[in-house]
């Protein structure tokens, strides 16, 4: 196999397949990406049998076809380190892949392609089609709330719904959830729901990053599949039934108050400072048009914060852990939110006024 291209070509390709490697692992093989050169095309493979990424690189010359296995990482801190619009050769002899740019030559150890795995994907039982831009966005406003190792597996992923009516993600820890709602369905008969774990919820989200064309998405049984322009990612699905998250979801808010977003955002920064590092909790002291912050440590170390907001109701004390509600006033994009709650024990609903997509529910902390 050999094939020279520019710098440039290969450079974000190279970076999001090696995305996929884990640093770690029990196959050495898995190591390395599997590089194809065929028909006048050049892909490249990463994967950790759990997620699997493919580019297919343009703007690249194949003198000869072949196939081999290159490590990932080095190959690709290799690229980045060369100048920028160098002329770049890859040519495989043997067991080594000799790269080639200016005076720099660089020898790297080869398996054979024929031991690569693929991740089973078998064929997509529906074809969503959606714009790069909207399926980005339904990641971004609820990753943040995905559990992290929770024995319930099923929480260590986000709910993917796709129904005639709307296109929904999910994610929840148990202890706050976060649900985006587009309300533009598919050309589906029924209700499709899919868990997709936790790595593969971050690297399609690496990967839409700079999306700005229409993706599509095939849902089988056991996997999701995700084509945006020249990458295809292959993930599998957890095996589990998600919460029925519509329960969770506060329907009854008596007491509301809203106020602007920056300002709430930049006084949980501060009074953050002095919480305590294990609990993080804060307490909220609703008051007439106006909220107090307190926070305190062990030390004995004390921030209040006092910010106008729209408020009518009862003077009411309730508890938050501090980083729950920093996530989600990073996640919203608007300039004012509102945050309802029936009483002192019961969770609080956030969502952005003049945009209802996104909506999240905190549990309140005793202190």
């Amino acid at each position: 196999m050999k094939f020279t291209t520019n710098r440039e070509a290969l450079l974000r390709p190279l970076q999001l397949v090696t995305g996929v490697v884990e640093r770690r692992q029990t196959l050495p093989v898995l190591a390395n990406l599997l590089v194809v050169a065929k028909e006048g095309v050049l892909s490249l493979t990463g994967t950790d049998l759990e997620v699997e990424l493919i580019a297919v690189a343009g703007d690249v010359s194949i003198q000869q076809d072949g196939a081999a296995t290159i490590p990932a990482r080095k190959l690709a801190d290799i690229w980045r380190s060369l100048p920028e619009s160098a002329e770049v050769s890859v040519n495989v002899e043997g067991d080594r892949a000799i790269v080639r740019s200016g005076r720099s030559r660089f020898s790297l150890a080869t398996l054979p392609a024929s031991e690569f795995p693929s991740v089973e994907s078998g064929p997509g039982d529906v074809e969503i089609n959606l714009s790069g831009l909207d399926l980005h966005r339904l990641l971004d406003q609820v990753s943040f709330s995905m559990a992290q190792q929770d024995v319930r597996y099923f929480l260590n992923g986000m709910l993917l719904e796709v129904t005639p009516q709307h296109t929904r993600s999910v994610a929840t820890d148990g202890h706050r959830l976060a649900m985006c709602t587009l309300n533009h369905g598919s050309a589906v008969d029924e209700r499709v729901q899919a868990i997709v774990p936790r790595k593969g919820v971050l690297e399609l989200g690496r990967l839409l990053a700079d999306a700005d064309g229409g993706v599509t998405l095939h849902v089988g049984s056991n996997h999701l599949r995700v084509t945006s322009g020249p990458f295809t990612l292959t993930t599998k699905l957890v095996d589990g039934k998600f919460p029925d998250y519509e329960k969770v979801i506060p329907k009854e808010t008596a007491e509301v108050i809203s106020g602007d977003r920056d300002t709430l955002k930049q006084a949980f920064n501060r009074a953050s400072i002095l919480s305590n590092e294990k609990y993080r909790g804060v307490r909220l002291i609703l008051d007439q048009d106006q909220l107090t912050i307190q926070a305190n440590n062990p030390e004995q170390e004390e921030a209040e914060e006092v910010v106008p907001v729209s408020y009518a109701g009862e003077r009411m004390e309730i508890g938050f852990n501090v980083s729950y509600l920093q996530d989600v006033l990073n996640a919203l994009s608007v300039d004012e939110v509102r945050l309802s709650v029936a009483d002192a024990n019961s969770s609080a609903l956030i969502e952005g006024v003049g945009n209802d997509e996104a909506v999240y529910v905190v549990m309140p902390m005793r202190l």
